[in-house]
């Protein structure tokens, strides 16, 4: 995906209920729509269960400030090493009682 990809305006009918839904959690549509897409064409997708104030951070973040999964994926890569590095810490403190 390129980083400043030229975008196309299109027409787009969703229930009264969606509508609703996205107003109230103040939701840029087309970012929103523009990074399912982004996930649904992907040949490189995770899923993450996540609580609810997590999604609703995630998705206000992406959705209004046109960032994408690849400017977070950066940001996900330190978490996982950070992780990472508790999990050996961790393990060297068990094994170090044995």
């Amino acid at each position: 995906m390129s980083k400043n990809p030229e975008l196309k305006r299109i027409s787009l009918m969703i229930r009264e209920d969606q509508y609703q839904l996205i107003s109230k959690k103040d939701l840029n549509l087309s970012g929103l729509l523009r990074d399912l897409l982004d996930d649904y064409f992907s040949e490189h997708t995770i899923t993450l269960s996540v609580e609810e104030d997590t999604k609703e951070i995630y998705e206000m973040i992406i959705s209004n400030t046109a960032s994408t999964d690849a400017d977070l994926e950066k940001h996900l890569r330190v978490s996982l090493k950070n992780l990472l590095k508790e999990k050996i810490e961790y393990m060297t403190q068990i094994h170090n009682q044995l």
